[in-house]
C-alpha cells in the first residue's frame, strides 16, 4: 500500500491558476515524485488543451518545492519559501505535452539545503518516455523576510 500524501496545496504556497501539479506519487530523502494532469495548466493551454514543453521548467521547479515542503514537514518545521534562479542543461524532447495525458515530474536533490540549491529533473509521460530533463537552481529563504519587503 503507498503511503497517503498530503495535497499539493499544504505543501506550497502556489495557488491557481499556477499550481501545476495534481498529487505526489512517491518521496524519499533524496527525491520527490509528482503527477502533472496537464489539464490544470489551463493558463498556458492553446485550443486543444496542450502546453508547451518549455513548462518543465515550472513544473520541475513545483517537484523541487513540493520535496522541500516534504522534508520540512518530516522535520516538523513549516516550508521555506525559495525563488526559482534558473536552470542547467534543460532538454526538451517533446515539442507539446497533449491534455489528457498525465506526466509523472520527479525532482532529484542535487546540492544544497539553504541559499542556492539544485535539483535534477525529469518528465516523463505514461509509457515511461523522457519528455524532458535538466536542472533548475533555486534560492531557499529562511523566510520572506529576507528580501527586504
Amino acid at each position: 500500500m503507498s503511503p497517503e500524501f498530503p495535497p499539493i496545496s499544504e505543501l506550497i504556497p502556489h495557488s491557481e491558476p499556477m499550481s501545476l501539479l495534481d498529487r505526489v506519487i512517491e518521496h524519499a530523502p533524496g527525491f520527490t515524485t509528482c503527477r502533472v494532469d496537464v489539464n490544470q495548466s489551463t493558463l498556458f493551454a492553446d485550443a486543444q488543451g496542450s502546453v508547451p514543453s518549455w513548462l518543465s521548467l515550472e513544473y520541475i521547479a513545483q517537484c523541487a518545492a513540493v520535496h522541500g515542503g516534504l522534508a520540512a514537514r518530516e522535520r516538523g518545521e513549516s516550508p521555506r519559501p525559495g525563488l526559482l534562479l534558473g536552470t542547467r542543461r534543460l532538454r526538451l524532447h517533446a515539442e507539446r505535452f497533449e491534455a489528457d495525458s498525465p506526466l509523472e515530474v520527479t525532482a532529484r536533490h542535487h546540492h544544497g539545503e539553504k541559499g542556492l540549491v539544485a535539483f535534477d529533473g525529469q518528465i516523463r509521460n505514461s509509457e515511461g518516455e523522457v519528455l524532458a530533463d535538466g536542472r533548475v537552481n533555486l534560492y531557499i529563504l529562511e523566510d520572506w523576510s529576507e528580501l527586504g519587503t
